[in-house]
């Protein structure tokens, strides 16, 4: 999300005043985290992390920013129905079918409670995880939507894991790219065909990909457009 946020996510919640942002999934040292909590302090808003495994002090960053930070130390899908509504959602934690699907199917609750669908961004719609799942805890994914998995490496252009190598070999990966359920890419699409909410999806091909979900009546296609062009990504 770092590489995304002057370019296309500060802008978009400059424009829409968000005043509550809900992270899900933060970076290792904090870099997206201590951006949008810069941003909060500035707006009077509040940011909630949703992280069962934090890479940094969360505790110094409380005491920084003890009015505008709220930290969730649990899994996404434990905490989501506990929620108020937000109005940005930056959803990069288990990057597999069932947990985002289940996500956004979360998030849809909440816009039926409140009235409104927040905007959703999410990282890594393209490869390696697109089409393919990955899992931080395999034991919290139900057995049927869990894919045959093993902590090897994915190279660009082969389906199957390797047996050597690749990139990110010291995680659970879906053995195989593609296929029914398999991917974040392919839970915003199902997400898509089911949601009761009007909603138009723009997508960012760099960096591993990063999704936008935003309701149409919010009139952002000319908004979203002028990013697109202006980012450089």
């Amino acid at each position: 999300m770092n590489r995304f946020f002057e370019k296309i996510i500060k802008p978009i919640l400059i424009k829409y005043e968000a005043k509550h942002i809900v992270e899900i999934g933060v970076f290792l040292d904090g870099r997206t985290t201590i951006k949008l909590l810069e941003f909060c302090k500035i707006m009077n808003g509040k940011l909630t992390v949703i992280d069962p495994a934090p890479g940094f002090n969360t505790y110094a960053y409380e005491a920084v920013f003890s009015e505008e930070l709220v930290v969730h130390k649990k899994h996404s899908l434990e905490v989501l129905s506990e929620l108020q509504a937000a109005d940005v959602f930056l959803i990069d934690g288990d990057h597999n079918w069932y947990t985002v699907y289940h996500e956004l199917m979360a998030v849809e609750q909440m816009a039926t409670r409140s009235g409104e669908f927040p905007i959703v961004i999410l990282h890594d719609t393209e490869w390696p995880y697109g089409r393919r799942d990955s899992y931080y805890f395999p034991e919290t994914i139900p057995t049927q939507y869990r894919k045959l998995h093993a902590q090897k490496g994915i190279k660009a252009g082969s389906s199957e894991l390797v047996e050597t190598g690749g990139i990110n070999e010291t995680q659970f990966n879906a053995m195989n790219e593609y296929g029914e359920e398999n991917g974040v890419l392919t839970a915003i699409e199902d997400f898509l065909k089911i949601t009761t909410f009007d909603l138009s999806f723009h997508r960012v091909y760099t960096n591993n990909g990063l999704g936008i979900l935003v309701p149409s009546d919010k009139q952002v296609d000319t908004v979203m457009q002028y990013i697109m062009d202006t980012s450089g990504l």
